[in-house]
């Protein structure tokens, strides 16, 4: 078995915003929350953190502070995948070179690359770095899926170490698990699949919900960890509700909402994405008072 990335919660990190630009303020005392929070690692500029929006300049910034701020007291995981392979390669060979820990590589979007294209594609990024890889499948989004024939092929090279599973089919996973358990580690990238994921083997998750509640998704994934799935299903579906809540609108509408109802970061978003609905956005902040998260 490859060296685990981390064990445990890494929060899909929000990129707060102001007047148009990154908030570095906001970044800082975001990650020193979560750190505080017992989270496990961080992943800097994934979907929940707007990459899509970041022009490259703002996209190697915010790594290279986010490495700085973290001072390595958690593995930082850089969002670096691509639809463009040859500029993905950039991205990534620039966040290995500022102390980012690992990489995480959506599958190309848009394009919708064959099964050979997406082998091709990911051990080229491989080729031309040095850190660990963690795979991301996330097919609604991407509009593609990673089959079991390409994962088995890509586990074969000895830095792509993890996965994180985000399509929602438990049956296709547990394949995963079945075929490929051994050579790599599994991620759940579902909040609301923490413990059938871990259940089956699975690290951990690549969390949204933890960009509030760090500790609680620590715990759970810890409890987990520890075999103790009762206490784990009993925190999932506690705090299934407001899991469910942070997806009541595209991921991270709801959790940057979220997270400046908090008082954590603004409220600001880029284009495409935008503001919460308003009848949506009162049904989170009474999610969230059930939760007591709110007054």
């Amino acid at each position: 078995m490859k060296n685990s990335i981390f064990e445990g919660a890494a929060t899909a990190l929000i990129t707060p915003f102001k007047n148009g630009s990154i908030d570095y303020d906001s970044l800082k005392a975001l990650i020193e929350d979560q750190i505080k929070g017992g989270i496990d690692a961080l992943v800097i500029a994934g979907t929940t953190g707007e990459a899509a929006t970041l022009d490259h300049e703002e996209h190697c910034e915010l790594l290279k502070k986010s490495v700085e701020y973290v001072a390595g007291r958690v593995p930082v995981i850089a969002g670096t995948g691509s639809n463009d392979t040859a500029y993905g390669i950039e991205l990534s060979q620039y966040a290995c070179q500022v102390g980012c820990d690992a990489l995480l590589l959506v599958t190309p979007y848009y394009n919708k690359a064959t099964p050979k294209g997406l082998i091709e594609s990911f051990l080229a990024t491989a080729e031309a770095t040095d850190k660990p890889i963690i795979l991301y499948n996330v097919p609604a989004r991407t509009g593609v899926n990673i089959t079991l024939p390409v994962y088995k092929e890509l586990a074969k090279h000895e830095r792509i170490v993890a996965v994180k599973e985000a399509s929602g089919n438990l049956s296709s996973i547990a394949e995963l698990f079945a075929e490929c358990g051994d050579a790599f580690d599994i991620y759940s990238g579902n909040d609301d699949q923490i413990v059938p994921i871990m259940s089956l083997g699975g690290k951990g998750v690549i969390s949204v919900f933890s960009g509030i509640l760090p500790r609680e998704t620590h715990d759970l994934c810890a409890a987990c960890l520890a075999g103790d799935f009762k206490t784990g299903a009993e925190m999932q579906l506690k705090y299934l509700k407001l899991m469910n809540a942070l997806f009541c609108e595209v991921n991270p509408i709801p959790v940057k909402a979220a997270s400046a109802l908090l008082g954590l970061c603004g409220e600001e978003i880029r284009l495409p994405l935008c503001q919460m609905e308003d009848a949506n956005l009162q049904k989170l902040k009474a999610v969230m008072a059930e939760y007591r998260l709110l007054k």
